[in-house]
Formats: C-alpha cells, sequence, structure tokens
C-alpha cells in the first residue's frame, strides 16, 4: 500500500492517540531507517504504540487491510532489517520501556521492548547485579531489537549472545495473537521452545513487545590490556596464551588502520609509541596483584617470543575507559566514509587463514579501496569495513563491493562460517543467505513464517523473499 487513506489514518489514531501517528517527512525518514544508509527510507507512516494491547490492534488492522509492517526498536542494526523502504507502517517499540518484576532470587527483570540496553544494564547496577550483554551502541540499542537480532558485542567469549540471557519472551505473532513464551523458567522441556524461533528472527515471525531478562553477579574487578602484534597469527598466540592463565571477558582486535583513524578524529592517545599492524584488546578479571603479575609475565614472555611488540595495561577505571575507546569508537569513527560492513565469522583456530585469504582478494581485485579490520576475534567474529573513496558515487561503490562479497562469502563458505555473524541478515543480506544456509534450511524457514505470519505482513523481504 503507498498511501494512508484517511479512514486507515483515523483507525490507527484511534488505537494509539493522534500524538502517536506520524507523517511528516522528518519524523518518517528518522523512523524509516537504522544505522545503514544504502537504501533511502520510504515508510508510509509510523505509529507508536504503548501496550501489548495497541501492537496487537495495529497488527489486527494491518492483517484486514493488507498494510505491511515493519517493527523499529533503537534502529541501530547495520544489514537495513529494520529499513521501510516500500510503503509499509512502522511499528516503533520506544514507548514500550517499562520495567519491573524484578526478582532478587531468580535473578531476573521483565522490561519492555522499549528499555534502551544502558537503561537495563544501570537498573542491574542498582540491583547489585550485571547485565553482561554489551556494545559500542548500548546507549541507543533497544532490548527487544537486541533480542530480534540476537545480538552479541563485546562480552560474547565469556558471556555468550544476547540468547544466553532471555528468560521469557511475550511475541505478537502475525494474526494479532500474544504468545507468552517460557515465562522465566529454568527448565522447561515440555515441547518446542518457540522463544528461540523468535530471538534472530529480525520482526518477520512477531513483534517482540516484552522480555524477562537474566541478571547474573557482577565481575568484579576488570582490568584492560592492549597489545600490539606483527601478525594475525601473533593475535591469535596472544589469545591462546591469554586465555590459558587468566579469565577473559573480552578479547578484540582492530587494525592499526582502524586504530590510526580513532587517533585522528576522536582526539584519543596511543595506548603505546610502537606502530603495530594488529592490536588486541584483552580485558581479564582480577585486578589483585597476583593476576596482574601473570599478566605481566605473559607479556614479557610474547615479546621475547617475538608474537608481541609493545603493550600498555589500565592502571585505573578511566585508564580502562580510555582504552576501550580505542576499539568502541571505530564504528562511528568510520561512519563518514560510509562503509561497506561485512560481518563474518569462522571457527576461531580458522581465523588468521581466513582473513588472509579475504584480504588478498580483496586487495587484488581493488587496490584502491581501503580496508578496515576490527571485531570481536575471541568468537570467531571479524569487521570487513570497505571505506568509499570520496570520489566514487555510491551506487557504483555499492555495486563494486557486491561483487567483493560474492568473493568473500565464497571463502566464508569454504571455511564453513557465516556471512552474518551478529548484525542480521536484513535487506543487505539476503541475497547472500545461501553460502551459510542450505536451500532446504531456507524453505523450512519459510514455512515457519507462513504459521507465524499467514498473511505475510511481517518486515516482508528481509532475511528472504517467500
Amino acid at each position: 500500500m503507498d498511501r494512508l487513506d484517511n479512514a486507515l489514518q483515523q483507525s490507527l489514531e484511534d488505537i494509539v492517540g493522534p500524538a502517536h501517528v506520524h507523517r511528516d517527512a522528518e519524523t518518517l525518514a528518522h523512523y524509516g531507517r537504522d544505522w545503514t544508509r544504502a537504501i533511502e527510507p520510504a515508510p508510509v507512516a509510523a505509529v507508536l504504540p504503548g501496550s501489548i494491547g495497541e501492537v496487537q490492534a495495529i497488527v489486527r488492522l494491518a492483517v484486514d487491510t493488507g498494510l505491511a509492517i515493519v517493527p523499529s526498536g533503537g534502529r541501530t542494526g547495520l544489514s537495513a532489517g529494520a529499513v521501510a523502504a516500500q510503503g509499509e507502517l512502522v511499528v516503533a517499540l520506544d514507548r514500550l520501556d517499562h520495567i519491573g518484576d524484578f526478582s532478587a532470587v531468580d535473578r531476573t527483570v521483565r522490561c519492555g521492548a522499549g528499555v534502551v540496553t544502558a537503561r537495563l544494564q544501570a537498573f542491574a547496577e542498582e540491583q547489585g547485579l550485571f547485565y553482561p550483554v554489551d556494545f559500542a551502541s548500548s546507549g541507543s540499542s533497544q532490548i527487544g531489537g537486541n533480542i530480534a537480532t540476537n545480538a552479541g558485542g563485546i562480552k560474547v567469549i565469556r558471556h555468550g549472545m544476547t540468547r544466553d540471557w532471555v528468560a521469557g519472551l511475550k511475541v505478537v505473532t502475525g494474526t494479532g495473537e500474544l504468545l507468552d513464551l517460557n515465562r522465566g523458567l529454568i527448565k522447561n522441556n515440555a515441547g518446542y521452545d518457540l522463544r528461540h524461533l523468535m530471538i534472530g528472527s529480525e520482526g518477520t515471525l512477531g513483534l517482540i513487545v516484552e522480555a524477562t531478562i537474566s541478571l547474573r553477579e557482577p565481575p568484579g574487578d576488570l582490568a584492560v590490556m592492549v597489545l600490539g602484534a606483527p601478525d594475525m597469527p601473533s593475535i591469535m598466540r596472544v589469545l591462546d596464551a591469554f586465555r590459558g592463565e587468566l579469565q577473559l571477558h573480552a578479547f578484540e582486535f582492530f587494525s592499526e588502520d582502524a586504530l590510526a583513524r580513532v587517533i585522528e578524529h576522536q582526539g584519543l592517545q596511543r595506548p603505546f609509541e610502537t606502530s603495530c599492524p594488529y592490536y588486541a584488546l584483552l580485558e581479564f578479571a582480577g585486578g589483585d596483584d597476583a593476576t596482574l603479575e601473570r599478566a605481566m609475565a605473559l607479556f614479557e614472555s610474547g615479546v621475547e617470543g617475538g608474537w608481541v611488540l609493545d603493550g600498555s595495561i589500565s592502571q585505573s577505571v578511566a585508564q580502562a575507559r580510555a582504552l576501550w575507546r580505542l576499539r568502541e569508537d571505530i564504528s562511528e569513527t568510520i561512519s563518514r566514509w560510509t562503509p561497506y560492513k561485512n560481518d563474518i565469522s569462522t571457527r576461531v583456530s580458522d581465523v588468521p587463514a581466513f582473513l588472509q585469504e579475504v584480504e588478498s582478494v580483496v586487495n587484488a581485485n581493488y587496490p584502491d579501496f581501503e580496508i578496515i579490520w576490527f571485531g570481536h576475534i575471541g568468537d570467531g567474529n571479524v569487521h570487513l569495513n570497505i571505506l568509499k573513496p570520496d570520489a566514487l558515487p555510491m551506487a557504483e561503490f555499492q555495486a563494486r563491493c557486491g561483487e567483493v562479497s560474492r568473493w568473500v562469502f565464497e571463502i566464508v563458505q569454504r571455511y564453513g562460517g557465516s556471512v552474518s555473524a551478529e548484525h542480521g541478515v536484513g535487506l543487505l543480506k539476503k541475497d547472500y543467505l545461501l553460502y551459510t544456509r542450505s536451500a532446504a534450511e531456507i524453505e523450512i524457514m519459510r514455512q515457519i513464517k507462513r504459521v507465524f505470519d499467514p498473511a505475510g505482513i511481517l518486515n516482508p523481504g528481509k532475511i528472504f523473499d517467500l
């Protein structure tokens, strides 16, 4: 549907109130896109429900009128999973931002889909607990969107993905039915666990409206160390050595090109004077003297062995935050070059050879493209960012990067990896889904969607086409 007639607009206003139905161009552009910029948004309207009942009513109206829906959370996605480009109705869940039903015994809390990640983290801290899923967009990403994409982030090596912290879900399906899934149980083997179908489904099976989230005890004192290495195999030696002696909570890497951009544009200081091809950022438990001595001994062993060139370790919370910014500020820094992003993964042991093959293919075919590498290498997830040359038109840049992607994904397929480690498939990766999922798997996915969304109104065209 390419327009919203007066009767349909009135029906939406009757559900949520006139103040929460938006048609102006500026608001539609805001709610109709995520962090990607390759596809222009063109939603017919944006509606902000204030209750689960209102979400159900909107979905039922959409079914009756044939109006497609794009669910919208914090809009921090990187695969165009929340882009409304075909006259869809954006259902933004920002107003479902309640936090309650905290149980100190169960260590769970119930929160609306619109709760911002950082707010949940702060709530957990107020209760003397900890929500470990964390990433650079925690100040704007929302819990519903995190669950819909099974967000990962910087702590996966220790704490896992979002999936591991969802104890229960409330979901409105494509018929307007409300499902209350798992209800916070630890043990529940009574048939299929539909909760896990919804996690990572990118809004194609239902609108996540509420979640019961598990919390845990705080990790205690954490130290941060940045180490420079001469090559990728050395980075993997750092991972192997330190993981064997310390309790790692994060293990990130980035290239010199990435660091140089952050230093120049964010006004940060280098962690040490030596310029290195690659860097590893380690966060580990234990600020006591014994742990720090073990860390320093490992560092010295690396220097003696030639697989560490230089290093720096935090001496305070402020220093730890400053070191983290070297990694976390990369995405924001390079956004001005409109990077073409590939979020790929393979087994941790295969990462050095995998990266070498990918880099060789890109450099050989497009020597004028600058590559920025960074990622969560401790769990096998790396981010390949190709920066757009200023003089190259966007359409031509996207087309040439599409060629690069096919070559890259052929390597991904050969290594048994994934074309989307944590960003989802959305619109940008759906043409490449076959490099990771078989035709049989994709057909089963289609059949599952037809069960939950028989009218095909929920985020159509995302992940795959029906």
